[in-house]
């Protein structure tokens, strides 16, 4: 059995790995930290996983509080795992971030978009991007993961069999995508309260949005060459999932796009192209680790759209995470992922 440490177990993502952790046949969750509460039963916390994890929170900076463990998952806010990353790999533990840290290869980049200095910089370099369907063989052999953000995993996997084969135009990319409530935290938000964000569809971040470098980083690299990235993400009334549009205008109109993507993805256990003319909706994918892809050219055009969706806690976060963990540690990368959505 494989033990594992929490950096951070108390908003939708630490939740959400608890969850799935607990019912992992080979891991064992060792470890759980939050200096808030510190002191008090997981459960009490989360009274679904009553019965399921009798652990108490411990506070982070503790003598030993992850001495017994193989990996740490970090599900803090941004700006923490940095912190703790130095200290932990030191010891010959393994980390797997969940949050931005060390998404970004441009330092000064992340810096800018983020608002804060990085507190070990020289981390940056060596930590591999997380995406498995793009870095499977990397992530395996690494010591520090950074877990993607769930709207660059919608995005980037809608994107990728076209960039990879030169088949977008560089300039022509953009996305619009639709972000339930759970996207924004568990910390109170006036925006997220439910007579603000009920009934309602709203923009935000038209001007730029912290996922748009690490979007366009991954697509650049999948190209082979810089690419122009436009993306407007919307927050809309429901708790889970992400629903990415992607627009791209083609090099090659002739190319048949569905047998393209049926390839490229027939071996990933998470990706699922549906059939020609399939529309993907965030509840055939809520609570699973899978993203549902479907690919559709407007009569007439030289242009292809792309619907991609996601449950932004599990494959766009935490689900992703044990993916990820998975590959580290040597086993199947579906155990513990294999849940089937709920319906209604």
């Amino acid at each position: 059995m494989v033990k594992v440490g929490i950096i951070g177990g108390t908003g939708y993502t630490g939740s959400e790995l608890l969850r799935l952790l607990v019912r992992h046949p080979r891991v064992t969750v060792a470890a759980i930290t939050s200096r808030a509460e510190a002191g008090h039963s997981v459960a009490s916390l989360f009274p679904s996983l009553r019965g399921r994890c009798d652990l108490v929170f411990s506070d982070p900076e503790g003598e030993g509080v992850f001495a017994d463990c193989d990996v740490v998952m970090s599900a803090t806010p941004n700006g923490i795992a940095m912190t703790h990353a130095p200290r932990l790999l030191a010891r010959g533990l393994r980390l797997i971030d969940i949050a931005a840290d060390f998404r970004i290869r441009d330092v000064a980049l992340w810096e800018q978009w983020y608002g804060m200095k990085h507190a070990c910089p020289e981390l940056v370099a060596e930590a591999v991007y997380g995406l498995p369907e793009q870095n499977r063989e990397a992530i395996a052999k690494a010591r520090l993961v950074a877990n993607p953000g769930c709207y660059p995993t919608a995005v980037q996997l809608g994107f990728l069999p076209l960039v990879e084969n030169g088949l977008a135009e560089p300039s022509s990319l953009m996305a619009s995508a639709v972000s339930g409530t759970s996207g924004a935290g568990r910390a109170a938000h006036v925006p997220m309260l439910l007579s603000e964000a009920s009934e309602s569809v709203r923009a935000y971040a038209v001007g730029g949005h912290r996922h748009q470098p690490e979007i366009a980083q991954g697509l650049s690299r999948a190209a082979g060459r810089p690419v122009e990235f436009v993306f407007v993400p919307h927050v809309v009334p429901m708790i889970r999932g992400i629903h990415a549009t992607l627009y791209a205008r083609l090099t090659d109109p002739s190319v048949d796009l569905q047998a393209l993507y049926e390839a490229r993805y027939r071996d990933e256990p998470f990706v699922d192209v549906l059939p020609a003319g399939g529309h993907p909706d965030t509840r055939t994918v809520r609570g699973t680790n899978l993203c549902r892809i479907a690919i559709h050219r407007p009569k007439g055009t030289d242009k292809v759209v792309i619907l991609s969706t996601i449950d932004n806690l599990t494959k766009g976060a935490s689900g992703q995470a044990v993916q990820n963990l998975n590959l580290m540690c040597g086993f199947d990368e579906t155990e513990g992922l294999c849940d089937i959505a709920l319906f209604p």
